[in-house]
C-alpha cells in the first residue's frame, strides 16, 4: 500500500493524463470483445478477435484523438462530475461512429449490433474506471496521511453542502453530524449519523474529533457565538461557516467583518506619520526604563532600540513581563547591552544602585498602578507605588546626577474623582516640585488618555465580551473618553523628553473625546453583529449599563489650567499648572508616608482631598 501511494502521489499531471488515455485506449479492446460475446450471432474466437483488430486499432486511435482534443484526460479524478460522463458520451459515441465507418474497410465486417452494443458498453467502462479509481485514490491519499477529523454542527442545507464539498479533500474526514432538532437526531444524512449537542463530548473522545464546524448561518450570530463559546469549554477548535449564499453576495461578507476603523476610534486621522524623529535626543545614551514590561513601557524599548542608545535597563516588579520584553529586545537587537533589574521603584537602595552602577543619562518612569477599579479597593498600595515610588526613583536620579527624567502621567489626573487619579496628579506635583531645585537633570512629564490596546483597556474588554455573545457593559450612557495608540503614546513620551526645559507638563492634541456608547456600538457592529435595545429587540448584543464605578468621571480632562503654551511642534502642547511649595510638598509627603506606615486608608485619603484639586463628585454623580 505504501509504494502504491508513493508512486500515486509522485505522479505529476503529464504522467497521469498518459495513463487516463491508455485506459481508455485498454478499453476500447475489452468492451468490443465483451459487445462481440455479447451478440448472438457473432461466433467469438480467437481468430474472430483477430480479424477484428484492425478495426478496434483504428477506433481506439481515433477515440483517444478525439478525447484529447474534448480534454477529457485533463479532467481531475476528484472533479469527474456530470460534464465529465457527458464528453465521455461524446467520446463513446465518436469512438462507435468511426467503427461504422470503417466496418469492413480496415477489417472483416462485424454486426451492426456489435457496434451499438459497444458503444454502450464503452459508456459504461469509461465512466467506472474513472468512480472506481478515483474512491481508490483516496483511500491512498487518506491512509498515506494524517487527516482532520471534523464534527459538523447543523445538519441543516448548509451543513449537507459542506460534507459534499469535505468528501473531495483528502486531508478532512467529516465524522458525524450534531443538530439541535429532535426530529433529525437518530437520522443518517449525506451517510452521516446525527447526534444530540449533549454528546458532543463524547463524540470528541470517541472519534478523535480536531474541528467543531458551525453550519447553521440561519442563527442570528450571537447564538453561534454563545454555542461556539460553549464548545470553546470543551477543549474544541471551533469555526463558524456562513451559508453558500452569503459567500457570493457582493459585499456583504466584507461589510460584517470590517473591523472598527483605528481613525473612528480615536476621532482623528493617527499622528505617528506626522510627530517628528527623536533618534537625536537617545542616540548613544544610557537608558533606563521603569515600567519597562507594560503597554506603554514595552513600547518605549521598542522605539528607543531605533534610536541606537548605548545601554537599555529594564525595571520591572513582575517577572513574566520583564521575561517577554527582554527575551523580546535580544532578539531585536543582538548588538544592544540590555540590562533586566526584577525590583521595584520603592526600592531606594536598589534605584540608587542601578542608576549609579550603569551611569543612567536618561530615566523614563512608567511603571505605576493604573488600573482605577483595583487602586480605588487598594488605596494605599496604588499611592504607594505610584506617588512614594516615584518620590523614591527620581530622588535617586537627581543625585546620581542624571541628564531627564520623564514621568508618564494621565488625564485622570486632571482634578481626579478617584484615588488613582490623585496618586497620579500626586506623582506630578512631585517631579514639579524637584523640578524647580533640580540644577543637572531636567524633570518633565507627559499626560495622556487612553491608550488603545493597553492592559485596562476597554477595548480588550468590549472585544472579550462581544466574544461571549455579550451583554457589553457600560458604566453609563453619556461617558466619553480620548483616545490614542500605544505607538502615539510613546512617541509622545521620547519627544517630551527631547523639547524639556524642566518642570513641563506636555500634552497631546488627541482630538475629540470619543463618546463610550458610540465606540460599543462600532465594536458590535463592526463585528457583524447588531445591537439589541427597545427599537430593536431582535438585536443579537445588548449595551447594558452598570452605573459609575467608585471615582470614575464621565468625562476626562487634559488641562488643569486652560494657559496653553506651544512646542516645536503644533500636536504637543506645553501645560502651565499650579503645583505645590517646598514645604507643603513635604507636609504632604510626610502625612502620606504616615497614613502609609499605619495602614490607614482614610488618612491617605484625606491627604488626597487636602493636596490634590478634585472635581465636585456630587456634581459628577449628579448626572447619573
Amino acid at each position: 500500500m505504501d509504494i502504491l501511494y508513493t508512486f500515486a502521489s509522485r505522479l505529476n499531471r503529464a504522467q497521469k493524463r498518459i495513463i487516463f488515455v491508455l485506459l481508455d485506449v485498454a478499453a476500447v479492446f475489452v468492451t468490443m470483445a465483451a459487445a462481440m460475446m455479447l451478440n448472438a450471432s457473432t461466433e467469438v474466437t480467437p481468430a474472430a478477435l483477430l480479424s477484428a483488430m484492425p478495426l478496434m486499432v483504428s477506433m481506439a486511435f481515433v477515440g483517444a484523438l478525439f478525447s484529447i482534443y474534448i480534454g477529457i484526460p485533463h479532467i481531475k479524478l476528484n472533479a469527474y462530475e456530470t460534464r465529465g460522463i457527458a464528453r465521455t458520451a461524446a467520446h463513446a459515441a465518436v469512438t462507435a461512429f468511426t467503427g461504422l465507418v470503417l466496418n469492413g474497410a480496415v477489417a472483416p465486417a462485424v454486426p451492426i449490433a456489435v457496434i451499438v452494443i459497444f458503444a454502450s458498453l464503452y459508456l459504461v467502462v469509461c465512466a467506472s474506471w474513472r468512480v472506481l479509481l478515483r474512491q481508490y485514490v483516496l483511500s491512498l491519499y487518506r491512509r498515506g496521511q494524517n487527516r482532520m477529523r471534523v464534527l459538523i454542527y447543523g445538519a441543516g442545507r448548509t451543513g449537507q453542502q459542506l460534507i459534499a464539498a469535505l468528501r473531495t479533500d483528502e486531508a478532512i474526514q467529516p465524522v458525524a453530524f450534531v443538530d439541535d432538532n429532535p426530529t433529525l437526531q437518530s437520522m443518517v444524512i449525506a451517510g452521516l449519523p446525527v447526534h444530540a449537542p449533549s454528546k458532543i463530548k463524547d463524540l470528541v473522545a470517541a472519534k478523535g474529533v480536531d474541528r467543531v464546524v458551525l453550519a447553521m448561518p440561519s442563527l442570528s450570530q450571537a447564538k453561534r457565538t454563545h454555542i461556539a463559546h460553549k464548545l470553546r469549554e470543551m477543549g474544541c477548535e471551533v469555526h463558524a461557516l456562513p451559508s453558500f449564499a452569503e459567500l457570493i453576495r457582493d459585499g456583504e461578507i466584507a461589510a460584517k467583518s470590517a473591523p472598527v476603523s483605528l481613525d473612528q476610534l480615536l476621532g482623528r486621522s493617527r499622528l505617528e506619520s506626522e510627530l517628528p524623529g527623536v533618534t537625536h535626543a537617545y542616540s548613544g545614551r544610557r537608558l533606563l526604563i521603569s515600567g519597562a514590561g507594560g503597554s506603554i513601557g514595552s513600547e518605549l524599548c521598542r522605539q528607543l532600540i531605533a534610536c541606537r542608545p548605548s545601554c537599555i535597563v529594564l525595571l520591572d516588579h513582575s517577572e513574566l513581563a520583564l521575561y517577554n520584553i527582554d527575551k523580546e529586545l535580544r532578539e531585536l537587537s543582538l548588538n544592544l547591552p540590555i540590562v533586566p533589574v526584577l525590583g521595584s521603584v520603592c526600592d531606594d537602595v536598589l534605584m540608587r544602585r542601578v542608576l549609579t552602577e550603569h551611569n543612567i543619562d536618561v530615566v523614563l518612569h512608567a511603571a505605576a498602578y493604573k488600573h482605577l477599579p483595583l487602586v480605588q479597593c487598594n488605596p494605599i498600595a496604588g499611592l504607594v507605588n505610584n506617588v512614594i515610588g516615584t518620590k523614591v526613583i527620581a530622588d535617586a536620579a537627581r543625585d546620581a546626577g542624571v541628564e531627564r527624567f520623564i514621568l508618564v502621567s494621565s488625564d485622570k489626573a486632571v482634578r481626579p474623582t478617584n484615588v488613582m487619579g490623585a496618586s497620579k496628579r500626586l506623582a506630578e506635583m512631585v517631579i514639579q516640585d524637584l523640578a524647580t531645585r533640580a540644577v543637572g537633570t531636567r524633570f518633565s512629564m507627559v499626560r495622556f488618555g487612553n491608550v488603545l490596546g493597553s492592559s485596562g483597556s476597554v477595548i480588550p474588554l468590549f472585544e472579550e465580551q462581544i466574544a461571549r455573545g455579550g451583554p457589553v457593559t457600560l458604566t453609563h450612557g453619556s461617558v466619553t473618553r480620548y483616545f490614542m495608540t500605544i505607538s502615539e503614546a510613546a512617541r509622545l513620551v521620547l519627544l517630551a523628553g527631547s523639547f524639556a526645559r524642566g518642570g513641563d507638563v506636555f500634552v497631546l492634541d488627541m482630538g475629540e473625546p470619543v463618546p463610550i456608547k458610540k465606540l460599543a456600538r462600532q465594536m458590535i457592529e463592526g463585528a457583524g453583529f447588531t445591537v439589541k435595545d427597545e427599537a430593536h429587540p431582535e438585536g443579537d448584543i445588548e449595551i447594558k449599563i452598570t452605573g459609575l464605578r467608585p471615582g470614575e468621571k464621565l468625562h476626562e480632562e487634559l488641562l488643569i489650567s486652560p494657559d496653553m503654551l506651544t512646542t516645536p511642534h503644533n500636536k504637543i502642547l506645553r501645560a502651565q499648572d499650579s503645583f505645590l511649595s517646598e514645604i507643603e510638598m513635604a507636609t504632604a509627603l510626610k502625612e502620606l508616608r504616615s497614613a502609609v506606615e499605619l495602614r490607614d486608608e482614610e488618612a491617605a485619603k484625606k491627604v488626597i482631598s487636602r493636596w490634590v484639586e478634585q472635581s465636585e463628585t456630587e456634581a459628577e454623580q449628579a448626572t447619573v
